[in-house]
């Protein structure tokens, strides 16, 4: 968006904290950068908003909007399925057009009195990577005898802190493993998101790695990682790969290769999500043997379980290499999950009757723009604006 000409007030990633401490500690900056995105509205006077996600600062830019007479398209639904559906009221007093990207949403919003559009997940609608195994090793330095395993810990610093030692611990033990059982080792690509500082991660790494031969002297190799630049590019070569919650695992659904889904949040974050997370009856969900809820998309997208989740206490070391093991070997269990994630990647793409062929997304969004524009006569809003 920056590229096509946006004029960046706020950047979100500045503002972006996942988690109620996580939050509460950043509030006095995110709050400060809010004001300041409200002062610019002002000032511009937009002729039509377009609000992506991030409910928690959309909801109030929205208020905000609809005092000023603008329409807002709000694309990237909140997850009020999952909690918080008390602000349906708000979605029906200030958004003119909501387009969803899950196939459940649209179901959820039109049984509680919102007209809301299926228009396609914009992942779905990419083609596959078309760089082949042995450029992709030569520009990466890698072995293509050997299995690759992809690391995507997130793209916060806060969420890496929180992911990423647990799966570098969990690749040098499997890869110790293999090599006491004589097999063949693993190479571990690690995408950097471009929100990360590339040197930060590269200390991360080297930090851990320290810890690990200062614990463990006689582990003599530890496991290379390779940092890259395209996630896809990585899940689309790897044999598995371990994912953190949230969109990078409707990315691995649209790839197709089986993984495995993490996440560590504070304990206080975890035991409110616990307490918060009610699903209905548009998504079908069952407890784990802990009591929890799935809570990454492709098992929600699914319908049932596909994926394995490691969730806070269970997400170990010893439990990742348990559900990584049978996704790298020629196991039913890895046929089955390739099957299950090709079954519900079908679902992320609306197929209209009149043309039988998958909807684009980014399309359909740019479409419903600019019916919002037609629909609304400019110097009127002007004429709201300027009384505002």
């Amino acid at each position: 968006m920056a590229g096509a000409g946006q004029e960046r007030i706020v950047r979100a990633e500045d503002v972006a904290h996942m988690g109620f401490t996580e939050v509460v500690r950043h509030a006095p900056y995110i709050y400060s950068q809010y004001r300041k995105l409200v002062a610019s509205i002002r000032r511009a006077r937009p002729d039509v908003a377009i609000l992506i996600d991030f409910p928690e600062v959309n909801f109030r830019l929205a208020r905000q909007l609809k005092r000023l007479g603008v329409p807002v398209l709000w694309f990237v639904s909140p997850q009020l399925w999952a909690w918080k559906r008390g602000r349906l009221r708000l979605v029906r007093r200030f958004v003119d057009r909501m387009m969803v990207i899950f196939p459940f949403e649209a179901a959820f919003y039109r049984a509680r009195g919102v007209d809301a559009e299926f228009v396609g997940h914009p992942l779905a609608a990419l083609s596959l990577p078309a760089i082949t195994r042995e450029d992709y090793a030569a520009a990466h330095g890698l072995d293509p005898a050997k299995h690759w395993v992809a690391l995507l810990p997130g793209s916060r610093q806060s969420e890496i802190r929180e992911n990423l030692p647990q799966m570098l611990q969990a690749a040098a033990n499997l890869n110790l493993d293999l090599n006491l059982e004589k097999k063949r080792s693993c190479q571990f690509l690690l995408p950097v998101a471009s929100t990360i500082d590339l040197a930060w991660i590269k200390d991360e790494i080297a930090a851990h790695e320290s810890a690990v031969k200062k614990k463990l002297p006689g582990f003599a190799v530890l496991p290379r990682i390779v940092l890259v630049d395209d996630a896809r590019a990585a899940l689309f070569h790897a044999r598995a790969s371990v994912v953190a919650s949230g969109t990078a695992t409707v990315q691995a659904l649209t790839i197709g290769t089986p993984f495995v889904v993490v996440y560590r949040v504070s304990g206080l974050t975890f035991a409110l999500a616990r307490r918060m997370i009610h699903y209905p009856a548009e998504i079908p969900a069952e407890r784990d043997a802990d009591g929890n809820l799935p809570v990454a998309m492709v098992n929600l997208i699914a319908g049932k379980r596909i994926v394995p989740e490691l969730l806070n206490r269970r997400f170990t070391a010893a439990n990742l290499i348990a559900a990584l093991r049978p996704l790298l070997d020629e196991t039913q269990e890895r046929r089955e999950s390739i099957a299950a994630l090709a079954e519900a990647c079908v679902k992320l793409l609306p197929t209209p009757a009149q043309t039988g062929q998958p909807e684009d997304p980014i399309r359909r969004v740019s479409d419903a723009v600019v019916e919002l524009l037609q629909s609304t006569p400019i110097d009127a809003l002007r004429s709201v604006s300027s009384s505002v």
